[in-house]
């Protein structure tokens, strides 16, 4: 019954991700619309097999591995997961119209600091540590320990080897 759920869980946020590439397709195509120019193309694409295999390999490991559901482990998952969830939109509202899966930088449209987590000046990338959280959380809510440590080391050398200089260079365009 536990695996139904976290399946339910899975598809779930997989329908939620599917939400936010619109949200961000429909942000990109504005964004050239008025300039914008794309950084990382090159990483990018493995970016989205990084995040599409963390949402298959949770239900895999969980029903090959038949990994049991902990309770003492998996409601503080859950609820850390679903906290997640509420920072990214937080996030995704607090850049508005310039949140974006990929790297896209529009000429004098400005760095958001005043809004939200971009706020705190000591956390430049808020989004990257909701995902590293999320990245633990999701498949440790019915202990898929295995798929936890592979997407946070992963993720880890996608964020610091590529994607947060990446992003570091392009945000250095709206700087003025």
């Amino acid at each position: 019954m536990t695996v139904i759920a976290y399946i339910a869980l899975i598809v779930g946020t997989s329908m939620e991700r599917l939400y936010e590439l619109r949200i961000s397709k429909r942000n990109a195509a504005a964004a050239f619309e008025r300039g914008g120019r794309e950084y990382g193309q090159k990483h990018f694409p493995w970016m989205v097999a990084l995040h599409t295999g963390l949402l298959i390999a949770c239900v895999v490991e969980v029903i090959v591995a038949d990994r049991p559901f902990l309770l003492w482990l998996g409601i503080p998952m859950l609820v850390i997961t679903l906290l997640c969830q509420a920072a990214r939109y937080w996030i995704i509202n607090s850049l508005g119209a310039q949140w974006n899966t990929r790297v896209i930088v529009v000429p004098g449209a400005g760095r958001v600091q005043n809004r939200g987590p971009y706020k705190l000046t000591w956390l430049p990338h808020p989004n990257y540590l909701v995902v590293a959280i999320e990245g633990i959380a999701l498949p440790l809510v019915h202990t898929a320990w295995v798929t936890a440590i592979v997407f946070t080391v992963l993720n880890a050398v996608l964020l610091l080897a590529f994607r947060i200089p990446t992003e570091n260079r392009a945000l250095r365009e709206l700087t003025p």
